[in-house]
C-alpha cells in the first residue's frame, strides 16, 4: 500500500492504493509509519504523493463502518494511530513536501497539511466531508488544518460540505505551489532538491522551532528564538557564512527572487 524510494538525499513515499482512490485505512497506516520512520532515518528531504488519480480521499468509510458494526474494540484506550504517524511527518527530523493531485479530502487533506510544503496542479481539489457524513474530524485535522486556513475556513468546509478547487486551495494557504495537471510530483521534486542543500541543523530548526513559537506567548516565543539561534552551530554553518562573507556564496535556488546571496 505504501511503495518507498530513495533518490540521492530525497526520499519518495507514496500512498499506492488507486483502486480505493488511495483512502486511509489501518493496513496503510502502519505501511506509511514504516515508510516515514525510514524516510527520516535514511534521507534530508521527503517528498509524498499518490499513486493513481488522487492523492487520497481520506478516511476508508467503508471499512471504519465494518469494524463499527462489528464493535471491534482493543478495550484500551490508546493514541490515536493517525495523529502518531502523522507527527512523525509534521514533527519530524526532516522537511516533506507534499505533490497533491485529485482528491485530497477528508483525511487525505489531514494528512497533507502534516507535510511542511504543499505542491498542487490544476486537477486537485480539496474538501472535509466529515459533516455531511455525521462523523467529525479524526486526522489531526482540528490542530493541523484550522492552524493552516483558520476556523473560519475550515468551519466553512466542514458546515457546508464546500469543495475548494487548486486555485482556491492556494488563496486558502492550503497550497504554496499551483502547477499544471501532471507536474506536482516535479515541482515537489525541485523543491526537495533546494532544501536538501540547507544544511540538515537549519531545516530541523526550521520545522521544529517555528511551530512551537507559534504555540507560546509573544516573550516566550522571542526567548526561544534567542536559545536556538544561539545554540552552537555545526562546522558547515560557519564555512557557509565565511563564503557568503568572502563573496563565495553560490547564487541562491530561490523560486520566484532575485538570484545572488543575500541574507
Amino acid at each position: 500500500m505504501i511503495t518507498f524510494e530513495l533518490r540521492g538525499r530525497i526520499a519518495f513515499v507514496g500512498l499506492d492504493r488507486a483502486q480505493k482512490r488511495n483512502a486511509i485505512n489501518e493496513e496503510l497506516l502502519t505501511a506509511l509509519r514504516a515508510a516515514v520512520e525510514q524516510a527520516n532515518e535514511t534521507a534530508d528531504v521527503a517528498v509524498l504523493f499518490g499513486h493513481g488519480q488522487h492523492f487520497s480521499a481520506g478516511l476508508d468509510l467503508a471499512e471504519a463502518f465494518a469494524r463499527s458494526e462489528d464493535g471491534l474494540s482493543s478495550g484500551k484506550r490508546r493514541k490515536h494511530s493517525w495523529h502518531e504517524v502523522f507527527d512523525l511527518i509534521a514533527r519530524g527530523p526532516i522537511p516533506w513536501v507534499a505533490a497533491l493531485h485529485g482528491a485530497v479530502v477528508g483525511g487525505g487533506l489531514e494528512l497533507a497539511t502534516a507535510a511542511h510544503l504543499r505542491v498542487g496542479d490544476e486537477t486537485a481539489y480539496f474538501a472535509l466531508p466529515e459533516g455531511q457524513r455525521g462523523i467529525f474530524v479524526g486526522g489531526g485535522g482540528t490542530v493541523r488544518v484550522q492552524r493552516v486556513i483558520g476556523f473560519s475556513a475550515m468551519a466553512d468546509l466542514m458546515l457546508t460540505g464546500r469543495t475548494l478547487n487548486a486555485r482556491e486551495a492556494e488563496r486558502e494557504r492550503i497550497l504554496r505551489y499551483v502547477v499544471p495537471e501532471g507536474e506536482a510530483l516535479r515541482k515537489a521534486e525541485q523543491l526537495a532538491e533546494l532544501i536538501s542543500k540547507n544544511t540538515s541543523e537549519t531545516n530541523w530548526r526550521i520545522i521544529n522551532v517555528l511551530p512551537r513559537v507559534n504555540d507560546l506567548s509573544h516573550d516566550d516565543g522571542l526567548f526561544m528564538e534567542y536559545l536556538t539561534n544561539n545554540m552552537r552551530r555545526p562546522p558547515e554553518s560557519a564555512q557557509r557564512l565565511r563564503e557568503f562573507l568572502e563573496g563565495k556564496a553560490k547564487p541562491l535556488g530561490q523560486i520566484g527572487a532575485a538570484e545572488g546571496p543575500t541574507l
